[in-house]
């Protein structure tokens, strides 16, 4: 979009606490799991990180804050920053960087080393979904919005939520960024409570944004995020391999990433004629 590169998605909630997070873990796990790319997870939500507790590391060794020294004398590179990230046991393809423990600290992360960040990030992974929660007072999530190529707005049919927090964030501070309401796609969170008819047509059409899919909560899933077995949930279990499938293909497709379903190996001529005599002989 309008020129910016291609290896960069941001999760962004109209509201905290709707399941951000939980969509945007699912879409970069979804993605590693059919490209067989590294996939890089940057939790910038620098007020309220928690995708460590969800995947079962209640005790990070390296999360964002630790790497403000790098990140404040431009040092980071991309050696350090695969230094820095955690393998997902279940899915090795997905690289996450903790988000930010030291939430005193958030007002003084700085756009110089958001952009840094960003940029080394870019050199690191074949793509990289970016978390930044829901508000709009930090460097972080102002320079994500601007510098990536797909920006996701996570809400739910809640009135108060697409109407109220929607509008206001992306119908009126957004806009100051350069980043009209178009440029969004949207998912859509729907929780195991009524959440008052509102279908995705009606909220894409009041906030001006594209659909690009829907999530369920339901108890199973609050659960797997309690127990901080979200990712081993994704893999193995039936409803859990079908959360956020279709955006990740759509994400894959927008950005030509290839799956490695789709990837059919052409056989050398002998192999073919080798099979055929083989055939012809049995």
């Amino acid at each position: 979009m309008n020129g910016t590169p291609a290896t960069l998605a941001v999760f962004i909630g109209t509201t905290p606490n709707i399941g951000t997070t939980t969509a945007a873990f699912a879409t970069a796990y979804r993605m590693a799991e059919a490209c067989g790319k590294p996939i890089g997870y940057l939790c910038l939500n620098l007020k309220s990180a928690k995708i460590h507790r969800y995947i079962g590391v209640d005790e990070p060794l390296v999360t964002l804050d630790k790497l403000r020294p790098e990140l404040r004398s431009y040092t980071l590179t991309p050696e350090k920053l695969r230094r820095a990230v955690y393998s997902v046991p279940d899915q090795p393809n997905l690289q996450v960087l903790f988000g930010n423990l030291m939430r005193d600290q958030a007002e003084y992360f700085t756009p110089e080393e958001a952009e840094h960040l960003l940029s080394i990030a870019e050199q690191t992974f074949a793509f990289v979904i970016l978390d930044v929660g829901a508000y709009w007072d930090n460097a972080a999530t102002i320079c994500s919005i601007r510098r990536a190529g797909s920006r996701i707005l996570v809400t739910t049919p809640a009135l108060s939520h697409f109407q109220e927090d929607g509008r206001r964030w992306i119908g009126q501070v957004s806009p100051l960024f350069e980043v009209a309401p178009e440029q969004y796609d949207s998912v859509i969170i729907n929780g195991p409570w009524r959440n008052g008819g509102y279908q995705m047509k009606h909220i894409c059409k009041e906030l001006g944004t594209k659909a690009l899919g829907q999530l369920q909560l339901s108890e199973p899933v609050f659960s797997q995020l309690d127990s901080g077995t979200y990712a081993q949930w994704l893999k193995v279990d039936t409803e859990g391999k079908q959360v956020m499938q279709e955006p990740a293909k759509a994400m894959m497709k927008r950005h030509n990433i290839r799956s490695m379903s789709t990837s059919v190996a052409v056989q050398p001529w002998y192999r073919k004629l080798l099979a055929h005599r083989n055939g012809t002989s049995s």
